[in-house]
């Protein structure tokens, strides 16, 4: 950085100005404020002093999940949608099956339905997907892990253990990912947030036990669902470090469902599942429609939190959906709340509220 201030005073004054001056530009010139962010709006080739290792600007994303020129309403409105739609869509798959919908059928139409809407919303602010190779890898394994995967356990689960306990699943998430950030040395270890892991990973055996109690022969499935906030908090992390510089929430989110859709579909199509619903009522088709829209609305304000807030905070939506998704299954279709459900459910949101404050 070039110096061009001049003052009225002696050459050697000047001189030493001058070499005081470069010395703190070097030694002290703090990085900048974006770098931090999964997608940046600053030139990837900036100031020496930014060029950080990898892991440290991680750190920082997932450190400070609310950046100051964000401020707080926006990254708490995406937060508390997305929770609710994932509710609802837990909710919502019950119905499906009611109509004759097979669970990864449902889900395939609903997210190649949901990307072509999202691909006709980029094209509207003007941010159309434009992929490059180096972003392949990024493309394919984010659609893995953070969409094909655990949207399937959650949708396959949901007949065999009850869409309470899947929606009371998606509460782990938050933990896990602050596990993980832990373990990857992407966060420091602080007191609080250990006790919430610890919570949380308790109200989850609670969970399990209950369900264990109602249904003794599906242990396969209560496991599974179990697993799918493992991998949700895999692909928090994964995004969160894989980012492509520069690109926007809106210009990746079609591609993303779309190659998740593409993965669900083809394995459909091994398995041999009916891709129709059994009775073909206009409401099956409607269901499909709105789980399209669902998809379209959550995923889009679920990246964009993914960008302005990190990983962490990002992962919290899952306890907003638990809440919202067992209420919902509760009231709507009858599903048991014992004692071991409440209190597993109020070990989790505590383990929440202690990780999001730690």
């Amino acid at each position: 950085m070039s110096t061009s201030h001049v003052t009225p005073s002696s050459p050697g004054s000047n001189a030493q100005q001058n070499t005081q001056q470069n010395a703190a530009a070097t030694g002290t010139c703090p990085p900048m404020p974006d770098v931090s962010m999964p997608n940046t709006s600053m030139p990837h080739t900036s100031t020496p002093s930014a060029s950080t290792p990898h892991t440290s600007t991680s750190s920082r994303s997932a450190s400070k999940p609310t950046p100051p020129s964000t401020g707080r309403l926006l990254p708490l409105f995406c937060l508390l949608s997305v929770g609710l739609l994932l509710g609802i869509t837990a909710t919502l798959v019950k119905f499906a099956l009611v109509e004759g919908w097979a669970p990864l059928a449902f889900l395939s139409w609903g997210l190649g339905g949901g990307s072509l809407m999202l691909l006709a919303l980029s094209f509207i602010v003007r941010k159309p997907p434009a992929p490059t190779r180096s972003q392949l890898p990024f493309y394919l394994i984010s659609s893995l892990i953070s969409i094909a995967v655990p949207q399937a356990i959650i949708f396959a689960a949901v007949p065999h253990v009850g869409a309470s306990f899947v929606s009371l699943c998606l509460a782990l998430p938050p933990l896990l990912t602050y596990a993980l950030a832990l373990f990857l040395r992407m966060e420091r270890l602080r007191l609080l947030r250990a006790v919430g892991i610890t919570s949380g990973l308790a109200g989850a055996s609670l969970l399990a036990i209950a369900k264990l109690q109602g249904t003794p022969d599906n242990p396969g499935w209560i496991a599974l669902a179990l697993l799918g906030p493992v991998v949700i908090a895999l692909g928090n992390i994964y995004r969160t470090k894989r980012w492509p510089p520069g690109a926007s929430a809106v210009s990746l989110a079609p591609g993303l469902l779309g190659i998740g859709a593409a993965m669900l579909f083809t394995w459909t199509l091994i398995v041999g599942t009916p891709m129709t619903p059994g009775n073909g009522s206009a409401f099956a088709i409607w269901l499909v429609v709105g789980q399209m829209l669902l998809f379209c609305v959550s995923y889009s304000l679920f990246f964009v939190l993914q960008v302005i807030a990190g990983p962490v905070y990002l992962s919290q939506c899952g306890s907003v959906g638990a809440v919202s998704g067992a209420a919902i299954a509760i009231a709507v279709f009858g599903e048991p709340a014992g004692a071991l459900v409440l209190i597993g459910t109020a070990a989790i949101l505590a383990g929440v509220l202690m990780v999001s404050r730690g």
